[in-house]
C-alpha cells in the first residue's frame, strides 16, 4: 500500500508522465513483492511443493529487479550530472540497489535454512518501505510536501522520518524474532550505513562528482552487467550447494 501511495504522483499527479524507466522500475517492484506475498500464501496454506517451485523464479525475478534498480540509478545520476547538479537520490538510490541483492543472495544461500531464508527475502521489503514512505511523505503528508524552492528542505526532513520509520519496523520485527531474525536489524541498520555514507560525501563536497561518475557509466553496460553478475552468483551458489550435498 505504501509502495502504490509511494508511485501515486507518477501517474496519477497533476504533472504525471511517467517515463519507459519509471514503468519499468514499478513493474519490476511490484513483481518481486507479489512473488514475496504469494510464496507467503502458499507457506501459510502448507503448499510447500507449490512454494518451492515459484522459489526458481528467482533466478530470473532477481537477477531483473536488481539491473532494473541500477539502471534506474545510472539514469536518474545522469540526467543531474548532465546539468552539472548533484542527484539528491543518489545514494536512495545506489544502495539500497546493491543491498537489495545482497540479501536476495544471502537468503539463496541459506535456502536450507527456511527461517533465515524467509528472514532475508522479507527483509528486502523494508528497503523499498523505506524509499517509498519517503515519497509517500513528500507527496501527501503537510509539514513535508515540496511546494517550491523555499521547501526543499523537507526532502531531508522526509528521508530521516522515512528511515527512523523503517528502522522502528526492522527493529520490532526483530524483537519478536531474535534468534532468527537478524536480517531485519541488519536492514535497520543499513538505514543508519547509507545516511551516514551520504553524509561524509556532502561534508567533502563531493556530491556533485559523485553523481557524475554514477551518471558517466553505460545504462546497457550497467543494466546488463548487474543482471549477468547476479544471474551467476545465484547459479554458482546454487551449483556449489549442489555439489557439497551430494
Amino acid at each position: 500500500m505504501v509502495s502504490i501511495t509511494g508511485f501515486w504522483n507518477i501517474y496519477f499527479g497533476p504533472d504525471s508522465d511517467p517515463t519507459f524507466y519509471q514503468n519499468l522500475h514499478v513493474f519490476t517492484t511490484f513483481l518481486w513483492l507479489g512473488l514475496i506475498l504469494a510464496q507467503l500464501v502458499y507457506i501459510d496454506s502448507r503448499k510447500n511443493s507449490i512454494h518451492r517451485r515459484l522459489g526458481n523464479s528467482i533466478f530470473v525475478v532477481g537477477p531483473i529487479l536488481i539491473a532494473t534498480l541500477v539502471l534506474l540509478s545510472v539514469h536518474s545520476a545522469s540526467k543531474s550530472a548532465a546539468r552539472g547538479e548533484a542527484d539528491m537520490l543518489v545514494i536512495q538510490n545506489i544502495f539500497p540497489a546493491l543491498e537489495v541483492a545482497i540479501l536476495i543472495l544471502l537468503g539463496f544461500l541459506f535456502r536450507k535454512n527456511r527461517m533465515l531464508h524467509g528472514h532475508f527475502l522479507m527483509s528486502t521489503s523494508l528497503l523499498f518501505f523505506g524509499i517509498a514512505l519517503f515519497f509517500t511523505l513528500i507527496s501527501f503528508i503537510p509539514g513535508y510536501k515540496i511546494e517550491g524552492p523555499e521547501t526543499f528542505y523537507r526532502f531531508e526532513t522526509a528521508g530521516i522520518t522515512a528511515t527512523y520509520i523503517g528502522v522502528a519496523f526492522g527493529l520490532l520485527l526483530f524483537i519478536f524474532q531474535r534468534k532468527s531474525g537478524w536480517p531485519w536489524l541488519l536492514v535497520s541498520i543499513l538505514f543508519f550505513v547509507n545516511g551516514y555514507i551520504g553524509e561524509l560525501i556532502e561534508r567533502a563536497d563531493k556530491m556533485v562528482a559523485f553523481t557524475a561518475y554514477i551518471g558517466s557509466i553505460n545504462e546497457y553496460v550497467a543494466f546488463l552487467s548487474a543482471l549477468l553478475v547476479v544471474l551467476a552468483v545465484l547459479i554458482l551458489s546454487f551449483s556449489k550447494r549442489k555439489v557439497t550435498t551430494n
